[in-house]
């Protein structure tokens, strides 16, 4: 899932207000050593922090349905974490660095919810838009210059750019199939059967419009 949210944003990048400019999309910690190595301008986009956003959580179950609407498997609602990124600039005068985060801006503002169907993977089969925050209040536990601090280099102009993205939870399981005939036997008021025969009865099935009161997706 993580490597598909790195293909996400690189995605974004490349074909927003940096198209065709050659600038390269980095996922490397931007250590001193990585920026000795750097011979062109770049857009780093480290990911820095991992971790579940608990207020997504969700309980019980998700039913699958069949054409027939007919729940077929159920599974787990999705756990949905924040992957927080660390975007800088990197050229040689300070000037050109401010236009590639002021680049950045302009092309990440505008998509505040990627919709499923812009999604690879295992995210496109969950069916979720992903909302995606950048430049917003830090609300991580290590503050910036902690986190440069831990790679060994100079405070740089940054975006905080978070990604909220579902992971699917396992397992996902058949259900048995729906009754479709049920017996019924009366008794009488003494508890002993009556001597009638069962009476069959066949349950209604639901239609799509009805639907069960459960989670459906």
């Amino acid at each position: 899932m993580i490597h598909e949210v790195d293909e996400v944003i690189k995605r974004l990048l490349e074909g927003g207000a940096l198209s065709g400019s050659g600038i390269d999309i980095s996922f490397e910690a931007p250590t001193r050593d990585w920026a000795a190595r750097r011979n062109a301008p770049a857009v780093n986009t480290y990911l820095y922090d991992i971790r579940e956003d608990g207020a997504r959580r969700q309980r019980g179950h998700v039913s699958l349905r069949d054409e027939g609407n007919v729940i077929v498997r159920r599974r787990q609602p999705p756990r949905w974490f924040r992957l927080s990124y660390l975007v800088t600039a990197w050229t040689k005068q300070p000037q050109d660095e401010h236009r590639l985060l002021s680049a950045v801006l302009a092309t990440l503002l505008p998509r505040e919810l990627l919709p499923a169907d812009e999604l690879p993977g295992a995210l496109r089969a969950l069916g979720l838009s992903v909302p995606l925050t950048v430049a917003g209040l830090h609300t991580e536990s290590r503050s910036l210059a902690e986190i440069w601090s831990a790679l060994g280099g100079e405070l740089k102009p940054s975006l905080d750019l978070v990604v909220t993205a579902p992971f699917p939870a396992f397992p996902e399981y058949d259900v048995g199939p729906p009754v479709t005939e049920a017996a019924i036997r009366v008794r009488g008021l003494d508890g002993t059967l009556d001597e009638s025969p069962e009476r069959s009865h066949r349950p209604r099935r639901p239609t799509a419009a009805q639907g069960t009161g459960e989670q459906q997706q």
